[in-house]
């Protein structure tokens, strides 16, 4: 192989939240998103090979302030586990909030079930104040601090570790 095919074949991965929206129900605000999640070279050779790898996505909700920046009025933190399981050759995707478990015969599979959020409970009404504006930001991160130690020092100095969409804001109420 030569060494621009090697190159070819290198992807830094690449993650995008595509949309969010929040739904008010019963007094509660449910999420639901869209992202897409792209793995780097790196990162699904090490799945192959049995490293389990941990998603993150980080959602808050921020009071708008004028003169002032915002303030964090809640956060949250739902985490997922991909791993590959070369016995079965499946991979499984593990809520690590919840312990529910599915499982997928391709990579593809697997990352498109993690790219959709659907009916996330976020906040209850009685805890946001009316005459307040507030925004919800949202983004899912490769979390590096969940790898194995070897291999946490080697992808702190690699880029094909840190991969992290950016945030998505929007409105609460007009999303």
């Amino acid at each position: 192989m030569s060494a621009g095919a090697a190159a070819q074949d290198e992807d830094p991965g690449r993650f995008e939240i595509r949309s969010a929206s929040v739904e008010l129900d019963s007094g509660v605000y449910f999420l639901s998103a869209w992202m897409e999640l792209r793995l780097s070279s790196e990162a699904r050779e090490a799945l192959r090979s049995g490293v389990p790898l941990t998603l993150r996505v980080d959602v808050e909700l921020l009071h708008n302030r004028r003169f002032w920046a915002d303030a964090d009025e809640a956060e949250l933190q739902q985490r997922y586990q991909l791993e590959y399981h070369a016995l079965t050759e499946r991979y499984v995707v593990s809520n690590l909030n919840s312990g529910d478990q599915s499982s997928f015969a391709t990579l593809f599979a697997a990352l498109n079930y993690l790219g959709r959020i659907e009916k996330l409970p976020l906040i209850d009404t009685a805890l946001l104040e009316d005459d307040r504006r507030y925004d919800i930001r949202i983004r899912v991160v490769l979390d590096m601090e969940r790898l194995p130690g070897p291999l946490r020092l080697l992808a702190f100095w690699r880029r094909d570790w840190s991969i992290s969409s950016d945030w998505y804001r929007w409105r609460l109420g007009s999303g």
